[in-house]
């Protein structure tokens, strides 16, 4: 949707993994308004197509991907390697990447496995943090560089560049099948729309009028990422994402290796179900000033 005067090219991303399904409900409704920009344009891209028509209510944690994690593949010479396998993950990257190219302001929309508190994974550099701010929602924003297993769209090219005016937020809503996830995902994308100047200061009042009101927000940054190395990998605790721990906490084993808390006080981030080598079993993170 083009304005046809000059402002930034705004993306909405939804289903990047294919059963989050907030994102598409959010994006469904954005359509439904029949919005149109003020300045600049707005996409919305529903990226893993694929996967998010492969879901199936009786499995739903299958449709994640296809083949491969579609949110791994953003790193520098991933998408032009020859030498990689050939994965419908790979093929709808390849495609998306010339269209992400164009992309000044992005909002990828997730979920999580476990019921938490929603977060907003702001990248590594200050500019993402000063964008969570404008935004306003959700109360914890998250500094992190993502995963070592490879990196996030919300990281691509010049969205981590500390240099371009180019920037990106990654929002996880809360557990996938919470019906308020849904509404997470519409509050921020309102939110995040009236913060690149694209719509009218009062797009979507009627229904933001409907949520909490914006709550304080907290910045922590991940200074540890525990990428699982055996697998004899387990959590000392069912822990569900952003329980605060004392230093020194056991928090995970893996084999003969004891993960315990690093800094006085220890945010977990998203501790993952999926405990395999070389996956992400959790992020460590402690409180920083913006």
């Amino acid at each position: 949707m083009d304005s046809g005067t000059p402002g930034p090219h705004v993306l909405i991303s939804a289903v990047v993994h294919g059963n989050e399904l907030c994102g598409a409900i959010a994006a469904d409704w954005l359509l439904q308004q029949a919005v149109e920009p003020v300045a600049g344009r707005l996409s919305v891209g529903f990226m893993n197509v694929e996967a998010y028509l492969s879901y199936d209510s009786n499995h739903p944690n299958r449709s994640r991907w296809v083949d491969e994690d579609f949110n791994r593949l953003w790193g520098p010479g991933v998408l032009a390697d020859p030498k990689r396998r050939i994965t419908s993950e790979l093929r709808r990257a390849r495609a998306v990447q010339p269209f992400l190219a164009t992309v000044d302001l992005l909002l990828d929309i997730h979920s999580m496995q476990q019921p938490c508190v929603p977060l907003m994974m702001a990248g590594m550099v200050a500019k993402g943090r000063d964008l969570a701010a404008q935004v306003g929602i959700p109360s914890a924003v998250i500094t992190d560089s993502g995963h070592t297993e490879g990196m996030r769209m919300r990281d691509y090219a010049a969205f981590r560049d500390p240099d371009s005016t180019r920037n990106a937020l990654l929002i996880e809503c809360g557990q996938h099948w919470e019906r308020s996830a849904a509404d997470v995902a519409k509050a921020t994308m309102v939110r995040f729309l009236r913060a690149s100047k694209i719509v009218e200061n009062d797009f979507g009042h009627d229904w933001l009028k409907t949520m909490p009101a914006a709550p304080a927000q907290a910045f922590y940054k991940v200074g540890e990422i525990v990428t699982v190395e055996s697998d004899a990998f387990i959590f000392d605790r069912p822990w569900k994402g952003f329980e605060h721990l004392a230093k020194d906490t056991l928090i995970a084993r893996d084999g003969s290796r004891l993960i315990t808390a690093p800094f006085d006080t220890t945010v977990l981030i998203m501790p993952s179900k999926r405990l395999h080598p070389g996956k992400t079993a959790v992020r460590l993170a402690h409180p920083i000033s913006q």
